[in-house]
């Protein structure tokens, strides 16, 4: 056949022209770029080497994914690693999450735990829940919080509408609770009829005056809801202690600003501190206000770095009354992560939570008031042997933020700071979030919470007891450098009480 004189001319003709067209297009890009970059004077690379330096920060902005997908070993990322985030993806898709062969896990890093096993562990018949414990003995309305695992402060804002909702929802068919995070209560959190617990930030966003402090009526509003069963005051946040929430403007819509009582559009920065608490004895004052007002068990939440202040806060609350004292802490370690803040605060301050908890329930012990006041710990604890940890530790309670964004399908993309997240999850773009379809993500919060509770219990029948709030310190032993482990009850030995404070 003539190619040329025959049928396929027109096209091949065609076909043609494009190609020179295209390649005169490229050329002429390429002249320009070139033209622009040597030209430019902010970037050395690109005015050293013209449109070639440009292929630098497109690998290097290619290489985060690369990494997660081909080059990464399952144990080796950050801030979570293939195996977690693969555990908790099988796990909340109802899916089998056992393994083969062997564990991936080095056993010999210094901070490993390791459970003691008893030679005679319990029959999976003889092993029950664990039972409710009561926060709040002095509120008007206790709470009986039945879960050892609940979702942890993540706010409307930081999350999506969608998000939300799956958590609400999720959360009731779990049994566990939901916290707000600092942006405020709403409907969304209501939607799914869960308990709640109402964190108020720095900025006292949805129970703020407009002067930014706490407006009593509104927080009586908040509290009548059903739903709402403890208040949280939030002092500082794990991922960037003496730094207040930071949402940006691109996410803070109509919808989420009037939730808040702030201005739409425009960036939402909370302050420092609450600017009420400048010591230990406004704190109480703070805290003892709002139980008064609401009528509802409350406490803080704070990172630590050092005991003296809770030490003070303890002996002030004896010299008050017991009846003055928080009725929770919330220990949130170094560890903790977050929507947005400064690098500088998220790799450098505030002690691990592996460090934090023993220390804070300690100080509880040695001032009488460990029954008192409960321990809620929150930091990276997504997998059933951390949960398992922090109740040898001494933890009352385990709340987790990311391990429940993972059950909604967080894929770690590390773009929560923007409003471009690939599944919808901490966006506002309506086309993102079309991925998230609330009703079958509700599903995977509530068998995360049921493979976290089972996980946990197989470790705490394994040690000989009937669930994971019977766990000890001696339960646990902690690897040392030279690869040799002792009882976490001889690294961290409970104090005695001082005889002052002595029932």
């Amino acid at each position: 056949m003539d190619l040329f004189g025959g049928p396929l001319y027109p096209v091949i003709n065609g076909l043609a022209i494009a190609l020179v067209f295209a390649i005169g297009l490229v050329l002429l890009a390429v002249i320009v770029l070139y033209f622009i970059d040597s030209h430019q004077s902010h970037d050395a690379v690109r005015r050293n080497y013209p449109v070639l330096g440009r292929f630098r920060y497109l690998f290097s902005t290619l290489g985060e994914f690369f990494r997660q997908y081909f080059f990464a070993m399952d144990r080796e990322e950050m801030p979570f690693n293939r195996a977690e985030r693969d555990w908790i993806a099988k796990s909340s898709g109802g899916k089998d999450n056992t393994i083969a062969f062997g564990s991936t896990k080095s056993l010999t890093i210094p901070g490993t735990p390791i459970f003691v096993n008893c030679p005679f562990p319990k029959m999976d018949e003889e092993a029950h829940e664990a039972p409710p414990v009561v926060i709040g003995p002095y509120a008007r309305e206790p709470y009986a919080a039945p879960s050892i695992i609940n979702i942890s402060g993540m706010s409307f804002g930081a999350l999506s509408k969608p998000a939300v909702r799956a958590l609400s929802v999720g959360a009731k068919k779990a049994g566990c609770w939901l916290n707000t995070g600092e942006g405020g209560l709403s409907p969304f959190h209501l939607e799914g009829g869960c308990d709640i617990v109402f964190q108020i930030g720095t900025a006292k966003y949805g129970v703020r005056n407009a002067d930014g402090g706490l407006d009593d009526d509104k927080l009586a509003k908040v509290a009548a809801h059903p739903e709402v069963k403890m208040i949280e005051v939030k002092m500082s946040q794990g991922a960037k202690p003496g730094k207040g929430g930071i949402l940006p403007a691109v996410k803070v819509t109509e919808e989420i600003a009037t939730v808040r009582g702030i201005p739409a559009g425009e960036a939402s920065i909370s302050p420092n501190r609450h600017p009420e608490i400048d010591n230990v004895a406004e704190m109480l004052d703070f805290i003892n206000h709002v139980r008064g007002v609401s009528g509802l068990p409350t406490g803080f939440k704070t990172v630590i770095a050092g005991d003296g202040w809770l030490e003070e806060m303890c002996r002030e609350v004896h010299a008050r009354g017991i009846e003055s004292a928080p009725d929770f802490i919330t220990v949130d370690g170094g560890d903790g992560g977050t929507g947005a803040a400064p690098m500088p605060l998220m790799d450098n301050v505030g002690l691990p939570l592996k460090e934090a908890l023993p220390m804070v329930v300690d100080v509880l012990v040695k001032y009488g008031l460990r029954e008192r006041i409960k321990v809620i710990s929150s930091g990276k604890l997504v997998t059933p042997a951390e949960v398992a940890w922090a109740f040898c530790a001494g933890t009352d309670f385990v709340t987790s933020a990311r391990g429940f964004m993972f059950a909604l399908g967080c894929i770690q993309s590390l773009k929560c700071n923007k409003n471009t997240c690939p599944t919808g999850i901490t966006t506002h773009d309506e086309r993102l979030q079309k991925g998230l379809v609330p009703l079958e993500k509700a599903e995977r919060v509530k068998n995360f919470v049921g493979k976290i509770r089972y996980g946990s219990g197989i470790i705490a029948h394994s040690c000989g007891v009937d669930h994971p709030r019977a766990l000890k310190r001696h339960h646990c032993r902690i690897v040392q450098y030279g690869s040799v482990s002792i009882p976490m009850s001889e690294s961290n030995p409970l104090p005695d009480v001082l005889p002052e404070y002595r029932p």
